[in-house]
């Protein structure tokens, strides 16, 4: 009896991913530690841009994948214990940076914002299908971008045009890339939780 109820409460709206793994604090401690590591691994994944103080780098995946994975709280958490550690000296940010004096920090504080926004999109369902996935994503970049970008400029005495030319417009092909695989993947996720329920 309860193999059936299982899936059903799994798969109800307002459920996130990591929701489907057996709940305690130990569980949400996990999940937030491991959301903060697998960003600061997946920043390490960085090629420079010519003209750019900002790499193309994994993170930015990794945030987003986290907060939707993860939800609103616990991803807004664990990308707060990335940024924290790595301001504390942790070489966990692109390129094995650490410290808030770089000029592309303010990416990292849009990634603690955008990680909540899209958990807190996938509670209603945003990771289910492949055009809610992309509008989420898109969302979620956005947010980096409204944060890094007049940060970037402000850090570097760039003005908001050259900023943008350094801190965006050579990033939205990755992007579209990132959000075409997370439009395969969390779907997938949850299309194959359904045949096993």
């Amino acid at each position: 009896m309860s193999t059936a109820v299982a899936p059903a409460r799994s798969l109800r709206s307002g459920t996130v991913l990591a929701d489907l793994l057996p709940s305690s604090r130990a569980r949400d401690i996990a999940l937030v530690v491991g959301g903060a590591a697998l960003t600061g691994i997946a920043a390490q994944i960085a090629v420079p841009v010519p003209g750019s103080p900002v790499p193309v780098s994994g993170q930015t995946f990794a945030a987003l994948l986290v907060g939707t994975a993860l939800g609103a709280r616990r991803g807004f958490l664990a990308l707060a214990l990335y940024a924290v550690a790595g301001m504390a000296g942790v070489p966990w940010f692109a390129q094995a940076a650490s410290g808030y004096g770089m000029p592309s920090f303010g990416y990292i504080l849009g990634m603690l914002l955008a990680a909540t926004v899209v958990g807190a999109l996938a509670r209603r369902g945003a990771d289910r299908s492949v055009l809610r996935t992309a509008g989420a994503m898109v969302l979620g970049s956005a947010v980096i971008y409204a944060v890094g970008v007049p940060y970037l400029a402000l850090a570097t005495g760039m003005t908001f045009s050259q900023a943008v030319a350094a801190g965006l417009t050579p990033f939205l092909i990755g992007d579209a890339l990132k959000a075409a695989l997370a439009m395969g993947v969390l779907p997938a996720a949850w299309k194959a939780i359904g045949r096993k329920g």
